[in-house]
Order: C-alpha cells, then sequence, then structure tokens
C-alpha cells in the first residue's frame, strides 16, 4: 500500500509527463520516426506507468488512477498498433508535420546557417582584399559591371525587359534553384562534403555581391532587390542543406552502436519533409523575384520592396517556430 501519496505522485509524475509527451509526438505527426534509444525508452516509460497504475489503484484515487489509465491504454495502443497505409493530408503535413521536422532537426539548420555565414565573410573579405577579383566571385555575368551603372539603367529600364516573359523567366527561377537546392541534399551522401562546400560557396558569392553593392552606396537597391525573394531563397537552400547534413549525420553515425541501414531508415522522412520544404518554398521565391524583385523604383517603391520582405520574414519565422506546436485533439492534462 502507498503510504506517502504526495511522495508517490512526486517521484512518479514526471515519468507520466514524459510518457504524454512522447505518445502526443506519435498522435500528432505520422511521420515521425524515433531513434532507437527513444523507442527503448518509450517501452520503459511505459512499463513504469504500468506498475505505477497498478500500485494507484491499492488505494481510493479515482481521478488519478483514471488518468493514469488513459494514459497507459494511449501506449498500450501505440505499441501494438499496426499501422496501414493512411490517406495523406497534405493540409496537416503542411502545418503540423513540417514545422515540427524543422525544430526536431534544429541543430543541423543552425550548422548550416552558420556556414553560409562564414561563406559570407570569405566573400567579404576576399572583394575587399582583391576587387578584380569579382569575375570569380560573382554567380552571375551580369554582377559583374558598376553597380551605381545597374541600378540606373534597371530604373531606366521600368522593369521592360520582363514584358510578357515574366511566367517563364519564373518557371527558370524555380527549376534552377530547386536542382541547387536538391543537389545540395543529395550531395550529403558525400558524408557531408558536398554539401558543406555547396552552402559555403553560396555565402561566398552573396557575401561578394552585398559587400559590391554596399560599397557602392546601393544598400537600398540591394536590399529592395534581394529581400523580397531572399527571404525565402536562402532559408530554403539553408534547409536543403539541412537535409544534407541530417543524412550525412547518418551516415557517419558519430559513434551510434545502430545499424547504418536503420540510422537512414529513421531519418528519412524528415529528409523527404524538408527536402519537399525546400522545393514549396522555391516555388514561392520564384514568382516573388519575377513579379515583384525584378521590378524596381519608380514602378515599385524601395520601402514597399523592403517592407513586403519584412512582412514575409515575420511570418515565416512565426510559422517555423510556432507552427504544429499545439496538437491537435490532445487531452486535457490532470493538474
Amino acid at each position: 500500500m502507498i503510504l506517502d501519496l504526495e511522495r508517490f505522485l512526486a517521484r512518479e509524475r514526471p515519468k507520466w509527463d514524459e510518457l504524454d509527451t512522447a505518445l502526443r509526438r506519435y498522435e500528432t505527426d505520422r511521420f515521425y520516426r524515433p531513434s532507437f534509444e527513444e523507442s527503448t525508452r518509450f517501452f520503459d516509460l511505459y512499463q513504469h506507468c504500468t506498475a505505477a497504475l497498478g500500485r494507484l489503484q491499492e488505494i481510493a484515487q479515482p481521478e488519478l488512477s483514471q488518468y493514469l489509465e488513459d494514459l497507459v491504454a494511449r501506449a498500450y495502443a501505440q505499441i501494438h498498433s499496426v499501422h496501414g497505409r493512411s490517406r495523406f493530408r497534405p493540409f496537416d503535413w503542411l502545418t503540423q508535420t513540417l514545422p515540427q521536422v524543422f525544430r526536431r532537426q534544429w541543430r543541423a539548420f543552425v550548422a548550416a546557417g552558420l556556414l553560409l555565414l562564414f561563406g559570407c565573410s570569405t566573400g567579404v573579405v576576399l572583394l575587399s582584399i582583391d576587387p578584380a577579383a569579382k569575375s570569380v566571385l560573382m554567380p552571375f555575368p551580369h554582377l559583374l559591371n558598376d553597380p551605381n551603372a545597374r541600378v540606373k539603367q534597371e530604373e531606366k529600364d521600368k522593369g521592360k525587359r520582363l514584358n510578357g516573359h515574366q511566367v517563364a523567366f519564373s518557371a527558370y527561377l524555380m527549376t534552377h534553384n530547386i536542382s541547387v537546392a536538391f543537389l545540395s541534399m543529395a550531395a550529403g551522401m558525400t558524408f557531408g562534403v558536398g554539401t558543406i562546400l555547396m552552402i559555403f560557396a553560396n555565402g561566398v558569392d552573396l557575401g561578394a555581391v552585398c559587400a559590391d553593392y554596399i560599397q557602392a552606396g546601393q544598400g537600398t537597391f540591394l536590399a529592395g532587390w534581394l529581400l523580397p525573394h531572399g527571404v525565402f531563397e536562402i532559408p530554403a537552400l539553408l534547409i536543403a542543406s539541412q537535409a544534407g547534413l541530417l543524412l550525412a549525420g547518418a551516415l557517419i553515425g558519430w559513434h551510434s552502436r545502430v545499424p547504418r541501414i536503420d540510422r537512414l531508415r529513421l531519418i528519412a522522412g524528415d529528409v523527404f519533409t524538408l527536402s519537399m520544404c525546400a522545393a514549396l518554398m522555391l516555388v514561392w521565391a520564384g514568382i516573388v523575384e519575377s513579379f515583384i524583385s525584378q521590378y524596381h523604383a519608380p514602378v515599385l517603391p524601395y520601402s514597399f520592396k523592403i517592407g513586403f520582405g519584412f512582412v514575409e520574414l515575420a511570418l515565416l519565422i512565426w510559422f517555423f517556430a510556432r507552427a504544429g506546436s499545439k496538437p491537435r485533439g490532445s487531452t486535457s492534462r490532470l493538474l
């Protein structure tokens, strides 16, 4: 018989909460694939809570017993369930699974971001040391010209060069950028070397371009040109690289005792989700670049374009930070 209920609850409740948290991952994300260690911990918690339920039923605590009984039943159903082919729900995948996967693998995203920043810094330093290196550092030929001359020509042209060709240009951008993103993801098969080099190279290009325009006093033009599509395009590249680094981590293993084939199987769903996320973001970036970014003042004021970019950025941050954080239809927790 339990002589000290308060002490019993203080010792046992953290394990109940941990099991409930683990169950919510399964119940809110059908693509969730736990690691071997997570699966083992889940089963240990289930056994522990089952034993606690047996002890709790010795005393008259119906509310506690009912809560723990429901928790154990959910865990039992999860352990012994046989999942057939469930219908894919695009909206749930977009609003629940995708942001949850991103947050679960945030370390790989941070690593990709740091590599990009290192590349940007390198590009700035190289251009400062040797301005004649533009022909090597710049990603596109039209960027080799003097920034002031380009800005003057762009504002004079008023976007006429794209009249009637916006859709074709947008399709080209989508195809090109998605192929680059998928290559960065697939390069994870080189144990991460290819992915790291691609992130770094893109960072060098971005840093050199930004330094060139800022040094020429065209920071406003640069922000109005890059922000509308860049706030989606650059994170999309990082997310694709995040998938590549995740793939590389599964291949390397980092002293894991789990067989390589099992490690790859465990992260396959996350790699797919992140890759599709990058592709969707690049579709939007291609549309914005073709219909907004390429139109400069006086057609579209720089203040409007910069404001549009910041609104996009705020929504993007909110989505990846908060979307899918509240499980649907979750049971109320006993206080």
